[in-house]
């Protein structure tokens, strides 16, 4: 096990002990990702990490023992089709030496059902909860190495958006568009994570799906994207047109830079994230958008593309040094156009500090 991990086992249980967990359950996913450097097969045969304060081990088919065993140094409890997970699950339990009384348990809030209920029916005196302050507190707070990795992420982001809007021409294609950045994240050696390319009235919808639309003059452009390398992913959000710019798009450009920095100001340590979200918010209600406003102001970032902290109007989550989340403020005019200027940003020496090195200026293309 590699210093980083046993670092987290060691934080990991710091944090159950400061929460009264007797069991922490992960499934195949993120989280299994973060304590362990392992992504096994998933499919509907039962894999479990199962961490206690004295124990760590795995619930693991036979048939991909070996396969992960070249990622970790945990013991496994394998069990065979012929024989079902019964018999080894009871082993793995008996193992990690709790009162299965009335345990209290984290399960991983992202694990199939079949393999929560598997747990519940062996603990069935089980007070159980979910990750949000053991696991998904530590992923929320990125270390040195992670905080390295999201760095780079975001400026190979950058080039994969310049090379996007560069490619503008009349008649391309959002799709053709897409293709570009997509060809540019792999010829770097990074994978699409997600690739949103959005030309004129598209861009009103938050989520549009990216298309057959071309591009043609006097177009607003869109493109929210992101790629993973290095283990960590980007997102960014940036606008342009082509040609001539659209009536209104300076003026709503101008609302939602201001929303943003104003969003970074109010997001340092010890502030809560809602305060953030009002801060964006309060920015774009005050020029008379505020019901075009119509998402969240951000989201965690990390081994994921979505997870906490979450940004949103009630989110009571203080911020603290490590955390790194979106801020993206946008205003959708049906029929017209939509903007979004999105930055990652991390709580870094107290305050916000931008990941990405690209400007939010509009891109005039053409």
């Amino acid at each position: 096990m590699t210093t980083i991990l046993a670092s987290r086992l060691d934080s990991l249980r710091a944090r159950m002990a400061a929460t009264a967990t007797d069991l922490v359950v992960i499934g195949p996913s993120s989280h299994m990702v973060y304590l362990a450097d392992l992504s096994p097969h998933g499919d509907e045969r039962p894999v479990l990490l199962m961490v206690s304060p004295t124990f760590a081990g795995f619930l693991m088919p036979a048939l991909n023992v070996d396969s992960a065993r070249q990622h970790t140094d945990l013991p496994f409890f394998p069990w065979t089709d012929a024989d079902g997970p019964s018999a080894a699950l009871e082993e793995l339990l008996a193992a990690t030496g709790i009162d299965r009384t009335a345990p209290s348990i984290v399960l991983d809030e992202t694990m199939r059902t079949d393999f929560a209920l598997l747990v519940l029916d062996a603990l069935p005196g089980a007070i159980r909860r979910f990750t949000d302050d053991t696991v998904g507190y530590l992923r929320s707070r990125k270390d040195a190495a992670e905080y390295r990795a999201l760095k780079k992420s975001a400026v190979l982001n950058d080039a994969a958006m310049a090379a996007g809007f560069a490619a503008l021409r009349p008649g391309i294609t959002e799709r053709e568009v897409a293709t570009v950045i997509r060809d540019f994240y792999k010829a770097n050696g990074a994978t699409t994570e997600f690739c949103s390319v959005c030309f004129g009235q598209n861009g009103a919808f938050p989520h549009h799906h990216t298309g057959e639309t071309q591009l043609k003059d006097g177009d607003a452009v869109l493109i929210d994207t992101g790629a993973r390398i290095y283990g960590y992913p980007s997102d960014m959000t940036r606008v342009g047109y082509y040609g001539s710019a659209p009536e209104g798009f300076g003026q709503i450009h101008s609302i939602l830079d201001r929303a943003v920095e104003a969003a970074i100001k109010a997001a340092h340590a010890g502030a809560r994230a809602s305060s953030v979200d009002k801060a964006a918010r309060d920015v774009i209600t005050s020029a008379g958008y505020g019901p075009n406003f119509l998402h969240r102001t951000g989201h965690g970032l990390g081994i994921d593309i979505h997870e906490g902290p979450y940004i949103t109007a009630t989110a009571d989550t203080v911020l603290e040094e490590g955390m790194v989340f979106s801020i993206e403020p946008g205003i959708y005019l049906q029929g017209q156009f939509g903007l979004r200027l999105e930055e990652i940003v991390i709580i870094r020496n107290g305050v916000a500090e931008i990941l990405s090195d690209m400007p939010r200026t509009a891109v005039a293309g053409g």
